[in-house]
């Protein structure tokens, strides 16, 4: 083994610990499943696990530079409700409009050919990134620590939420839910692609689950870029050292606001998937709570470091998946539903027990900045 490869294993050994936990857990849940390694099994998983593998990255991006965003949770629920109304279907290029308390806000004819749909799933994006710039611009000029402005605009997140849903209702289009849910061919045949999905070449993948495409396209067209770009560096330079970051010129408020709201953006898609899995809109408070929770749980269950400056979101994504898979095993072996949050506390201070060996290995605490 190269002496590069043997550094990069030690610089990343939190993440490929995750790694490898989730194959085998995943493994064994497929070995003990009565119905494993279909594809029906494949895209229940792939369902329950988008939304919390969203809101984890959510979280990682803040983390990463040394902040913790605790109204991820209820910017989902928030970006959830608002697409129950403007995902209810307008897929022939009608007018959409947003009834809420007995006034309405149109958003006009769509032009001829663009679906009135893929117009709502934009403005529930835009919605989510606008909530994260509002976080990262009340961190970085109201000066508040991170903690406590979330905190407080995830109350007001909730707030919102509660507005558009005091009770949970909507409806969002059916074709959209069966397409986005279901599998590949599903995909193909609803939105009429592929010669409705039955091309030949596309048979091998026909069984592939739609979540986890959207997943993996998600962080290779946003993640992975962004994470390479000068702004993502800078992140990351922040979660290291903030005053060497800012003594190499880095623009240090800009690198914040950016981490913020690229985390509002990923809990929207969380929010807007969660929202289409369930056909409505549902300000819950309890589970807004337990998603937050979670997302920190899959941070540093994916390597992830509370202190920031290393990790990313593909770990928390891991992270999230196994926090998922616990909760299958609980439904396979009839296991109490209450010794679930038992089962993944121990697998959490596990997780950070590992991250730790390293601090406990050294003698020298200079010798962890080399």
């Amino acid at each position: 083994m190269s002496s590069d490869l043997a550094i990069r294993m030690r610089q990343n050994f939190a993440f490929l610990t995750a790694v490898s936990l989730f194959c085998v857990v995943y493994l064994l849940y497929h070995v003990a499943h009565p119905k494993g390694f279909s594809s029906a099994v494949l895209v229940q998983n792939g369902d329950e696990v988008f939304t919390l593998a969203l809101v984890a990255m959510a979280q990682t991006v803040p983390v990463l530079a040394a902040g913790l965003d605790l109204s991820v949770g209820a910017l989902m629920t928030m970006v959830g409700c608002f697409a129950s109304y403007l995902l209810s279907g307008a897929p022939d290029g009608t007018a959409l409009s947003l009834d809420l308390a007995g006034w309405r806000l149109g958003l006009g004819t769509l032009p001829g050919g663009v679906p009135g749909i893929l117009i709502g799933i934009l403005v529930c994006l835009a919605i989510g990134a606008f909530a994260g710039l509002i976080n990262g611009v009340v961190v970085v000029y109201g000066r508040i620590q991170p903690i406590i402005a979330t905190l407080a605009t995830g109350a007001i997140f909730i707030g919102v939420a509660l507005f558009l849903r005091p009770q949970p209702g909507g409806k969002i289009d059916e074709d959209l839910n069966w397409a986005l849910t279901n599998s590949l061919g599903d995909f193909a045949s609803t939105v009429h692609i592929f010669n409705d999905g039955a091309a030949p070449w596309f048979a091998p993948f026909a069984g592939v689950p739609t979540p986890f495409v959207l997943l993996a396209l998600i962080v290779l067209l946003v993640w992975v870029p962004f994470s390479r770009t000068v702004t993502g560096r800078a992140i990351y330079a922040i979660g290291s050292a903030e005053g060497a970051a800012y003594m190499s010129g880095l623009d240090i408020n800009r690198a914040r606001i950016a981490a913020f709201t690229l985390g509002g953006f990923f809990a929207g898609c969380g929010g807007l998937f969660l929202a289409i899995q369930t056909s409505s809109g549902n300000a819950d408070i309890p589970q807004a709570g337990a998603y937050t929770l979670n997302s920190i749980a899959s941070v540093v269950i994916g390597g992830t470091s509370l202190l920031g400056g290393s990790g990313g979101a593909i770990g928390s994504v891991f992270g999230a998946m196994i926090l998922r898979v616990i909760s299958f095993f609980f439904r396979i072996f009839d296991i109490a539903p209450l010794l679930q949050p038992l089962f993944e506390g121990i697998i959490l201070l596990a997780a950070v027990s590992i991250g730790a060996l390293r601090v406990l290995r050294v003698k020298n605490t200079l010798e962890l900045f080399r």
